[in-house]
């Protein structure tokens, strides 16, 4: 959803009601867009560093078994993990 300055001043409610269902907002500026207003992400599932390496290992172990193999390129599409969600 697009919005603009006078929009969003106008009907912030409206706005702040689609971010709150999830919907993400480009503000604009003489219709150019200045800003994405995004829902705030909960976190989800904490995991300790030594659970995280565990199933780590265990996702390899599995990889190796089922000869799964894939160069580390394939997985660098220039996001971070807050992008992806």
């Amino acid at each position: 959803m697009d919005v603009s300055v006078r929009e969003l001043r106008n009907h912030t409610a409206r706005v702040v009601g689609a971010i709150e269902s999830g919907e993400r907002v480009v503000l604009t500026v003489h219709g150019r867009p200045v800003a994405d207003i995004v829902p705030r992400a909960e976190r989800a599932e904490r995991r300790t560093s030594e659970r995280l390496l565990r199933e780590l290992g265990e996702l390899s172990e599995l990889a190796e078994q089922l000869d799964v193999r894939a160069p580390a390129e394939d997985f660098d599409v220039g996001l971070t993990t807050d992008d992806m969600r």
